[in-house]
């Protein structure tokens, strides 16, 4: 494979509604489309899931479309590409870090291979699922009442796991009031590393409430007090930003910090590591999901892809594209029904870029062509 132009688009989108973390709202999505082309004229689509600030991890828009610009793309476009593995592999392997920037490129051409090979994503990455279970995650509302209103109309869409927002003094009580209205839906909390060891009481406290998982409660970058809070909870512990490789949930694994872990793609630095934590995974008995960035519907389509790996066993984030967007970059947009999305079977990603949209929520364009 010769990829012959690399094409930047920086887009933005903005959501229905706010959605509100422990560090911030947002209140649109601003990211970095990339299309591969390649010497046969096929296009390879996938996004960047950096925000705009450094607030999950040090990625911004600015940071990967100057990784992507000055090191990535000319890489791939002086270099002949037999299979996408030896994009993170090899061609990469020498530059550290900016995993969603590597992701960006890396997706593109994993979409354009297996539309080379007839394939759609799903068969090209080994997966089984013709369709995957989803969730949908809840961002920290105005008042426990309209936290009740939303997973109420969630419900109603079928959604088979709710994932509530948390912090201090965000937490016990929302939970408490939660589960008393709906004391058999899958619940989990989501703390985003809102949290310390210091805070060890208010954590043990939800051991009463039957929760699938309390995600990422501790800093982004630890395992260490993690595995001392695992050994105190009944609840299982979800690693996300914890876990930016391989080597990353071979540790985690090792130290007993976690028993279930979150695979994002662009956090892990694409889908040939994604697929290498999943089979490390599955080889020790830790259950996946895929979680989400607010993709726009290609960065959807790389998820659902993901997805269908088998030891993705729990719901994921990928919801339906309406329940962010008030029109997708896609054709068809993600719908999902009673709770499932069907994988694609058609070639690569299985969605079409709606090229009218895209145009219309692009705010600057660039292209790279080798020796330019």
């Amino acid at each position: 494979m010769k990829i012959k132009e690399v094409i930047l688009r920086h887009m933005k989108l903005d959501l229905l509604h706010p959605f509100t973390t422990s560090f911030g709202t947002e209140y649109d999505r601003e990211f970095i489309l990339v299309e591969a082309i390649s010497d046969d004229g096929i296009s390879g689509w996938a996004e960047s899931v950096a925000m705009l600030d450094p607030l999950y991890n040090e990625e911004t828009v600015k940071t990967n479309w100057h990784i992507l610009e000055d090191y990535l793309i000319p890489i791939v476009l002086k270099n002949e590409i037999s299979h996408p593995d030896e994009i993170s592999e090899k061609l990469f392997a020498h530059i550290r870090g900016n995993y969603m920037a590597k992701a960006a490129i890396e997706g593109a051409i994993w979409d354009l291979y297996a539309k080379q090979q007839n394939q759609s994503l799903s068969d090209a990455l080994g997966g089984t699922k013709k369709e995957i279970e989803v969730g949908v995650s809840i961002g920290i509302q105005d008042s426990i009442d309209a936290t009740l209103e939303v997973i109420s109309a969630r419900l109603e869409e079928g959604y088979k796991r709710f994932k509530l927002k948390i912090k201090p003094g965000w937490d016990v009580e929302l939970i408490d009031k939660v589960r008393k209205v709906y004391p058999g839906i899958p619940l989990m909390a989501d703390a985003n590393s809102a949290y310390t060891l210091q805070d060890m009481d208010s954590l043990v406290a939800l051991d009463d409430y039957q929760l699938m998982m309390i995600e990422q409660p501790l800093a982004y970058n630890d395992i260490i007090d993690h595995a001392e809070l695992q050994a105190k909870l009944k609840t299982p512990v979800c690693l996300d930003e914890s876990i930016h490789s391989l080597d990353d949930a071979r540790k985690a694994i090792k130290l007993r910090s976690c028993k279930i872990i979150n695979i994002k793609i662009g956090r892990v630095g694409g889908l040939t590591q994604s697929r290498k934590i999943h089979d490390l995974c599955k080889l020790h008995g830790i259950p996946l999901w895929c979680g989400g960035m607010l993709e726009s519907g290609i960065g959807r389509a790389h998820n659902i892809a993901i997805t269908s790996l088998p030891n993705f066993t729990l719901p994921g984030d990928t919801a339906a594209s309406a329940l962010y967007w008030a029109e997708d970059i896609i054709e068809p947009e993600v719908t999902v029904e009673n709770g499932m999305i069907q994988v694609p079977n058609k070639p690569g990603i299985g969605y079409e870029p709606n090229m009218k949209n895209i145009n219309k929520y692009t705010i600057s364009t660039k292209i790279y062509k080798e020796n330019l």
